[in-house]
């Protein structure tokens, strides 16, 4: 009799916890799912714009090219805008990619010739472009990165009477090719939009440059000229052809 009821206690007792913990299995609420960290694969295309200086120095030489003397040196400064276009893949945490950028500029400046001070120089900067590779490190939608590789300018230079601003002598449209180095601060703010703030230096080399008179047509002189840019832009860029980006 003692066995019965002891087996009886039990049975009621395991039919009492069996509903609870099916309730506690029904009621449970299911674990918080963890969004997927971003992905900055894929290929990529934006605008930018911002501000550029251009740092020139002449130096006159003979025809036969011997150095004369220094004329003084000037910035030239202005806006700029256009676009980029790149493709990034990202390996762990680090962002690897290449880039082509294309911009309009519209940076100029003057100095009175420090040689020649009846005459005054004057340089302006058309449009660059700037053929770069990229290695960064992301922190899920945060990339920070560095980039170097090839750039180009398109140049004009001019001498003008300082009295009367009377040209004298052209240059005409002149190609320049050099090297830059530059970083960027980038942040994702949708699944397929970015916006970023980069600085880029531009090496351009030394380069001869001849000048001719507009109006007469001969030689008028020539000097060599030392040219650094430097660029500030903001930019914003939309991601295509990438990885899916899950949302919870």
């Amino acid at each position: 009799m003692k066995r019965f009821l002891l087996a009886t206690v039990g049975l009621v007792a395991l039919g009492m916890a069996g509903p609870a913990a099916a309730a506690d299995l029904y009621t449970k609420a299911p674990p918080p799912m963890i969004p997927a960290a971003y992905d900055w694969s894929g290929f990529y295309t934006g605008f930018n714009g911002g501000w550029g200086s251009s740092h020139k120095c002449w130096d006159a030489l003979l025809p036969s090219g011997a150095l004369i003397g220094s004329e003084g040196c000037h910035d030239a400064t202005g806006g700029v805008a256009g676009g980029q276009m790149g493709y990034r893949w990202q390996t762990s945490s680090w962002v690897f990619g290449v880039e082509g950028q294309g911009d309009w500029a519209d940076l100029r400046g003057s100095n009175v010739s420090v040689l020649f001070p009846t005459f005054t120089n004057s340089s302006k900067v058309d449009a660059f472009g700037l053929f770069t590779g990229q290695v960064g490190y992301a922190w899920n939608t945060v990339l920070a990165y560095v980039k170097g590789g090839a750039a180009v300018t398109a140049d004009r230079f001019s001498v003008s009477t300082t009295a009367g601003n009377v040209l004298a002598g052209v240059t005409g449209d002149q190609t320049r090719w050099g090297g830059t180095v530059g970083a960027g601060l980038e942040f994702a703010f949708a699944p397929d939009w970015s916006a970023a703030i980069e600085y880029d230096h531009l090496f351009m080399q030394d380069k001869s440059t001849t000048f001719i008179d507009p109006v007469a047509g001969f030689l008028f002189g020539s000097d060599r000229i030392r040219q650094d840019v430097d660029l500030v832009t903001l930019r914003i860029n939309y991601r295509w052809f990438g990885p899916t980006i899950p949302k919870y």
